[in-house]
């Protein structure tokens, strides 16, 4: 009986991939693929595939730091504007109200060009062990990056937060349950369920983000490309393999947010 069910488990998947338009999709994906190996020039890529890897790595950690660091800082400053005091949620929404109303491009020239260059005018600061790391660029495309993050997020947790039932927050202080255990075991990971196909979402756009620290000279797959570009002339290849190497870190991040989703036992509801 299991090996029956089984047998018709894959039956039914193959049938959703048999659908007529699911076909005309998949040769549509295969016929733009033959003509890029067969017409496009891809002579360049065994000279730059190793900065090219360099450039992904940079991308990915760059996207990982700044998404736990970001996220970390949204909790408190959704937190703050869902049920803290007016000194801590006014700050919150400054904070939440600035970054997103201006560019993320702004935002970081502002750090890289702005402060970046005040920090060189004390030489105590020179002389510290910061310094290594302050005449960089990374640091600042961090410190934007998470910035950002944390703002949109913490907007989106303010929601969340809200969103959490009262009644069972008040059940658990009749319990007898301290504020800290509240938090940790009925609000936090409530609020983070609903927020979560939103953090999926903002992930993505993250991603999408990080090319802008190719302008202040950090080089990620953004400016791996645009070096090719500048040194063989040529424009569609190395772009159409920039939007291949997107969409697929696109996937695997929607693949395992999905995944996490799934993992969820109860519906919030």
């Amino acid at each position: 009986m299991t090996a029956e069910a089984t047998a018709i488990n894959m039956a039914a998947r193959a049938s959703i991939w048999l659908k007529p338009h699911r076909i005309v999709l998949i040769l549509i994906a295969l016929a733009l693929v033959l003509c890029a190996a067969f017409f496009m020039r891809w002579d360049w890529l065994p000279q730059y595939w190793e900065m090219g890897l360099i450039g992904i790595w940079r991308a990915l950690w760059i996207l990982a730091v700044t998404c736990a660091l970001g996220f970390a800082l949204a909790v408190p400053l959704g937190l703050a504007q869902a049920g803290g005091p007016i000194w801590f949620s006014a700050p919150a929404k400054a904070f939440c109200t600035i970054i997103r109303g201006t560019p993320l491009l702004l935002q970081l020239w502002l750090l890289y060009y702005g402060l970046g260059s005040i920090f060189p005018q004390y030489p105590w600061i020179r002389e510290s062990w910061l310094w290594p790391y302050l005449r960089q660029a990374w640091p600042y495309a961090v410190v934007a990056l998470t910035f950002s993050f944390a703002g949109y997020e913490g907007e989106v947790m303010r929601g969340a937060f809200a969103g959490v039932p009262r009644g069972q927050l008040e059940a658990a202080r009749a319990f007898g349950m301290s504020r800290w255990k509240i938090f940790r075991r009925i609000w936090l990971p409530q609020a983070f369920y609903r927020a979560l196909p939103t953090l999926t979402g903002e992930t993505v756009l993250q991603l999408k983000s990080t090319p802008l620290v190719a302008t202040i000279s950090v080089i990620d797959i953004f400016a791996v490309s645009s070096k090719v570009r500048q040194d063989t002339y040529l424009t569609y290849e190395p772009l159409l393999l920039l939007a291949l190497i997107y969409m697929t870190i696109t996937g695997i991040l929607v693949f395992v947010f999905s995944r996490i989703e799934a993992r969820i036992p109860v519906k919030i509801g």
